[in-house]
């Protein structure tokens, strides 16, 4: 894992690359940018042929196709890649041994580890850092990964269903596998495998039969029993399970199968833990359409018509901010207080280590601009990523393309708020 605080943090303004210098007989695809800013990748074509530039330079290798530019943890840049009809994962330049069908849905564990979905001989599994599992199957919907990057667990089809079966379907065809072995019990459906910390539990939403849900961990449905239920979310510290749930006509929160808030929500999802796991933020409906962030059950006063996106802490906990849309407006909340500017569009808001700045990439007249503690950075970009605070929440890494030219740029925060 790359650490930030060895990034170059020296204020200033840098040219890293011009996109438009790649030549009339190149079309520009995708582009992704490094962690640390320092690298802009771009997938280009040149007629029927697929090329991978970083920074300017052309990489040698061709493909026929080459998409989903992802930049990992720890800076490795990937990419799906085709040749010969075949696919596979491009990690830095080196193209994975294992080839497939297809693949698809690049995900990353916080050590770096690099997996994907693929399909191959009209079945379906997963390949964690080119290595497959051994196990395939009839389908696969999602995956996750431990945060080691060690183990993953998939929602896959276990039994086939004959078209028109419902009592097959009434019987079950889902399950969760980990590290390619399916668990005993099979459901209607399965939806989004979990791992605990220390990887030792999985959990997953899964639906019992056409009326009745509930989490189940390692292969064991809760016994309490659910209207619906929404995403599994392990505690960081523990293997203690929180997920929302529906009961007697309302939403709350469960913890281990039962209820932990006293409330009851027209709708409650999106929650998120605060990183030492004591401290629960979610998106909730308090009436019919108006949406908030309630933090350990208690919501803000302000509500928002449109929605309001999954919320986000501080490192150290205290503070919590989330992107927030109302009358067709976008801006950001923080501890329940909205910025006084609106915007086009807003993206997920990112918070200093203490939580006393928070930062975001806006759109306004169809341009992206930097908002800080919502004061709008006055240059404006054709395209911006997330900034990055420093360790110290001083300084802003900025990277933007602006004239078809990408900059990476590190300011005072100061500079920015006044």
């Amino acid at each position: 894992m790359v650490n930030p605080s060895n990034w170059d943090w020296s204020p200033g303004r840098k040219l890293v690359a011009d996109v438009n210098d790649a030549g009339p007989d190149f079309v520009v695809r995708e582009l992704a940018v490094s962690p640390d800013g320092e690298r802009l990748a771009a997938a280009v074509q040149n007629g029927d042929t697929h090329h991978i530039r970083v920074n300017g330079q052309l990489e040698p290798q061709e493909y026929e196709k080459a998409w989903h530019l992802r930049y990992s943890p720890d800076g490795r840049l990937t990419a799906l890649v085709r040749r010969n009809d075949q696919w596979s994962v491009l990690v830095d330049g080196q193209v994975w041994e294992e080839q497939f069908d297809y693949a698809w849905n690049t995900k990353f564990s916080p050590s770096g580890s690099i997996g994907v979905q693929f399909k191959r001989d009209m079945r379906y599994s997963v390949a964690i850092d080119g290595t497959p599992w051994e196990q395939s199957f009839l389908s696969c919907r999602d995956f996750a990964m431990s945060d080691d990057g060690q183990s993953a667990a998939a929602t896959v089809q276990v039994e086939a269903l004959p078209e028109a079966d419902i009592f097959k379907f009434l019987q079950g065809t889902w399950s969760i596998a980990v590290d390619g072995k399916a668990w005993d019990r099979k459901f209607l459906n399965a939806y989004t495998p979990r791992f605990s910390a220390n990887r030792e539990h999985v959990a997953a939403q899964v639906r019992l039969d056409l009326f009745e849900y509930t989490a189940a961990v390692d292969g064991t449905p809760w016994e309490s029993r659910f209207g619906c239920i929404w995403e599994p979310t392990f505690r960081p510290d523990r293997a203690d399970l929180l997920v929302p749930i529906r009961v007697d006509g309302g939403w709350t929160l469960a913890e281990n199968g039962k209820p932990i808030w006293n409330r009851k929500y027209v709708q409650l999802w999106n929650q998120r833990l605060s990183p030492d796991g004591r401290r629960v933020a979610a998106v909730v409906a308090t009436s019919y359409g108006r949406w908030t962030v309630a933090v350990d059950d208690v919501p803000w006063k302000l509500t928002f018509g449109n929605l309001v996106a999954a919320p986000v802490f501080s490192a150290d906990g205290h503070h919590v901010a989330a992107t927030i849309r109302t009358d067709a407006q976008w801006s950001v909340a923080v501890d329940g207080a909205v910025w006084p500017a609106v915007f086009d569009m807003a993206w997920e808001p990112v918070l200093s280590p203490d939580g006393s700045a928070v930062a975001a990439r806006v759109e306004t007249g169809g341009r992206h601009a930097l908002a800080v503690n919502g004061v709008v950075w006055r240059p404006r970009f054709d395209r911006l990523w997330d900034p990055v605070f420093s360790s110290d929440g001083k300084k802003l890494l900025v990277r933007g393309i602006d004239d078809g030219r990408y900059h990476r740029q590190v300011l005072p925060v100061q500079e920015v708020i006044g």
